[in-house]
């Protein structure tokens, strides 16, 4: 135990480096370093009550070592996209409870890929969302997602 608190602790120059940092609060309703560094870039081409259409040139910078979309990366667009697509009916957004993800193929760099969310429905607290990713050239299927979503709402649902 004693090891592992060794090496994990920082040295001298690494705790003066992180006393340096600037670190701001996240506020409600801004975006945050990792919401800005994957959704930069994306497109929302049409948005319909239960549903949502974006489009998203892959940039280099959400790829893995052998160039592809990473897995990290489209469950993180999944995710967002999925919960954006509950807003479509009028409610606020919500805490994601559960979310399996199916990958089928890759996207490489600058594929232009189209991520539909469509909400499946609303039962108390719970909204369930399926989330399609697919490259909009050639219309594979990249992935595909199935969601459930936690929060509160108006009594109307």
């Amino acid at each position: 135990m004693e090891k592992a608190r060794e090496f994990l602790s920082l040295k001298k120059e690494e705790k003066e480096g992180v006393s340096q940092l600037n670190i701001i609060p996240h506020r409600v309703g801004r975006l945050t370093f990792f919401d800005g560094f994957f959704l930069r870039g994306i497109r929302v081409d049409r948005i319909e009550p239960g549903f949502i259409s974006c489009t998203l040139k892959v940039p280099p910078r959400l790829t893995d070592a052998t160039g592809n979309l990473s897995s990290g990366a489209i469950a993180y667009l999944v995710d967002m996209i999925g919960g954006y697509g509950i807003t479509t009916d009028g409610l606020p957004v919500k805490v994601t409870l559960n979310i399996a993800i199916t990958y089928l193929s890759n996207a490489k760099a600058n594929d232009e890929l189209e991520i539909t969310s469509t909400t499946s429905g609303h039962k108390g607290a719970i909204s369930g969302v399926s989330v399609l990713v697919r490259n909009k050239t050639t219309g594979e299927l990249i992935a595909t997602c199935q969601g459930a979503f936690f929060g509160k709402h108006p009594s109307k649902f």
